[in-house]
């Protein structure tokens, strides 16, 4: 039994205009099934995708807090020209260049219009075949712990786990990594930006709900009342949610 990230869920006042541009940074379409803002490759929506994990804009009501989102993307780039090339091009779209104490590092650090902080990478050999999204990093107190949780929550493998971070990668070997990052200090506020997971068919949905239970997640109400998903939270109280089969 696993599940299988399918998407990140972003939130935002106006997921139109967030969706937009997550679009056009990434080269994906906007689909709008309901309310959400969904963006993936291709001109047809194909969910859940068999590589890409694709990004779900959906509407709260308040703004993002004043504080550095725990969860944001990395895109990847071909080479530092190309890396050049994509800055300029997305704060043409509206990004703006953010400090985070980033210090002096190889990577630029940008905002997108709702101030979701995301990483444009130098070139790097590791990230050759993940296409435009090169990672989802989670800021974390203890990668090692995330590894064991996250690898038996889902189907992905555990590339490296160490002090400092762990990484996981779908078995399949495509699309983008999960980075858990060594991080000073405790989640504060409620995640920006999670993942969203999905059961294979055929497996049961509350039974794998329950075996994450079992590994240390615990239950979590936003208020979100009788929906088909179910809220819950990692070891570190990073939320995530299961979702029904269709």
């Amino acid at each position: 039994m696993a599940l299988r990230p399918v998407h990140v869920n972003l939130k935002a006042l106006d997921p139109g205009v967030v969706g937009r541009f997550w679009g056009e940074a990434l080269g994906w379409s906007v689909f709008r099934p309901g309310v959400t803002a969904y963006v993936g490759p291709g001109e047809a929506l194909v969910w859940p995708d068999p590589v890409v994990l694709g990004i779900d804009v959906v509407p709260v009501p308040a703004g993002k807090p004043a504080v550095k989102n725990r969860t944001h993307l990395d895109l990847a780039s071909n080479s530092l020209a190309h890396q050049e090339e994509l800055v300029a091009r997305l704060k043409a779209l509206g990004a703006t260049a953010v400090d985070v104490g980033q210090g002096d590092v190889p990577w630029v650090v940008l905002a997108d219009p709702e101030g979701n902080e995301f990483c444009v990478l130098e070139p790097r050999e590791v990230h050759r075949d993940t296409g435009p999204v090169a990672a989802v990093v989670v800021d974390c107190e203890k990668p090692r712990e995330m590894a064991r949780f996250w690898g038996a929550a889902t189907d992905w493998t555990v590339h490296e786990v160490n002090d400092r971070q762990a990484v996981l990668r779908s078995a399949s070997g495509g699309g983008p990594y999960l980075e858990f990052l060594r991080t000073p200090g405790a989640k504060t506020v409620p995640d920006r930006v999670h993942l969203d997971l999905l059961p294979y068919t055929g497996d049961d949905k509350a039974a794998e709900v329950a075996r994450l239970r079992a590994l240390g997640a615990v239950d979590l109400d936003l208020g979100q009342g009788d929906v088909p998903w179910t809220c819950l939270t990692d070891p570190e109280g990073h939320e995530f949610c299961v979702l029904a089969l269709s």
